[in-house]
């Protein structure tokens, strides 16, 4: 396996695919890299180097007690892109892998980077405040915290559901990707689960986003039941000065069947571009 040492000795994991311009992805939680297969194999059929790692505390990478925090996130991001010596890189974060690359641009700049790409991501702010109501109160978090340190494996199942949206009327849920879903979130060591709740619900990302001074696509469900849209993708598109914002009508969460399809092409467009 394919893993370097951070500065405070943990070991993380990494897929590295083809060869030419870097293409770098930021997973979801509670998953990892295997979550970005599909696009890690596209972008290198077409000519792109693919690199996806696993976020400490999640799949094959080390389990800290220490460092489950977003600015940790990024400096470990940071780091792989250092050793790899990667330039002009294109950063594209899911999720909390959203976060993940807001806050390397916050804290690293975009000497390497020549585009991003967010996708359901959680900038600028998922929680609720007085500044922000559109997000979702702190009792949604503490759900989640409940679920995660009591029967997390059924709740990581059912889980699945509203991240895919196959709990919609007339969805057709697949059996595969809630194995797959449930699977990857097993692999995530309890303390970083829990830990990294806090980091993709309260981290305020708008100053991170300011410092945006590369394009950015940004593409965002507008059925999501897991980051709300109106509390995040418009808001990011008006923070960031050079960026598209692509709104997938009735889209979920999680990449899945058409949503996954069109994606796909507004990436390979976005690459080209």
């Amino acid at each position: 396996m394919s893993t370097f040492t951070t500065a405070d000795g943990t070991e993380i994991f990494y897929k590295d695919w083809g060869s030419g311009q870097p293409v770098v992805f930021s997973h979801g939680w509670p998953l990892n890299a295997d979550a970005w297969d599909g696009q890690l194999r596209l972008v290198a059929e077409n000519g792109y180097r693919a690199i996806a790692h696993d976020r400490r505390g999640h799949g094959r990478s080390g389990q800290p007690w220490n460092g489950n925090h977003m600015d940790t996130y990024a400096d470990n991001l940071a780091q792989l892109i250092d050793t790899l010596d990667l330039r002009d890189a294109v950063l594209v974060g899911h999720s909390t892998g959203g976060g993940e690359v807001a806050r390397y641009i916050g804290r690293h700049g975009t000497g390497r980077v020549a585009r991003a790409v967010l996708l359901g991501a959680v900038p600028p702010l998922m929680l609720k405040t007085e500044t922000n109501p559109e997000g979702l109160p702190i009792e949604a978090f503490d759900a989640i915290r409940e679920g995660v340190t009591g029967d997390r494996s059924q709740f990581y199942w059912e889980l699945a559901d509203p991240f895919y949206g196959f709990n919609r009327p007339g969805a057709t849920g697949s059996d595969g990707a809630r194995r797959a879903f449930w699977m990857w979130s097993m692999q995530v060591g309890l303390k970083g689960a829990y830990d990294c709740i806090e980091q993709f619900s309260e981290q305020d990302f708008t100053e991170d986003l300011k410092r945006f001074d590369v394009p950015t696509l940004i593409v965002h469900g507008d059925d999501d039941q897991i980051v709300p849209f109106v509390a995040s993708a418009p808001k990011s598109a008006e923070l960031i000065k050079d960026s598209t914002l692509i709104v997938h009508s009735g889209a979920p969460h999680g990449l899945v069947g058409e949503h996954e399809k069109a994606f796909n092409a507004e990436l390979l467009d976005f690459l080209k571009g």
